[in-house]
């Protein structure tokens, strides 16, 4: 699976510790940047690249992974959760369908993190379960009300 990652430079310890586990985890991984204060620039940046089917999905971090996930949210097409443990990481590419997920670098150890990656990349979402219908449901809004 093709990555992107991308924080701000207060998650660059986890970033890169993620990418390398990502690596270990026999995906292709690059480097959208950490140098940027203003975390939003790089978010919008992975998630366009992501949108674009550029990667095939997208991790991103900041203090709390909460401006960054808000950020990634505002591209259409975008669909970041923020997790913080295994349950949320699993089900946001179960019952979400996430093409991004972000983390806070003040938030998560780097355990937990490496975690949260590997099950959010080794699962699929299932557009036939129970979630597909609510997955359907925010996309047809987001294109119906959104340019």
């Amino acid at each position: 699976m093709k990555l992107a990652f991308g924080c701000d430079p207060n998650a660059r310890e986890l970033k890169e510790t993620l990418m390398e586990a990502a690596r270990e985890l026999g995906h292709d991984v690059t480097d959208c940047g950490s140098d940027d204060p203003i975390y939003a620039n790089v978010a919008t940046k992975v998630a366009e690249e992501v949108v674009a089917g550029e990667y095939d999905r997208g991790v991103l971090l900041c203090g709390t992974g909460i401006g960054v996930s808000i950020a990634a949210n505002r591209v259409k097409g975008a669909y970041c959760a923020c997790v913080a443990d295994a349950y949320q990481a699993e089900r946001a590419t179960l019952s979400n369908n996430a093409n991004l997920i972000a983390m806070g670098a003040q938030v998560v150890g780097p355990e937990t993190a490496k975690l949260c990656l590997k099950l959010y990349l080794e699962n699929e979402f299932d557009p036939h379960s129970r979630s597909g219908v609510k997955v359907a449901r925010i996309e047809q809004y987001e294109n119906t009300h959104r340019k």
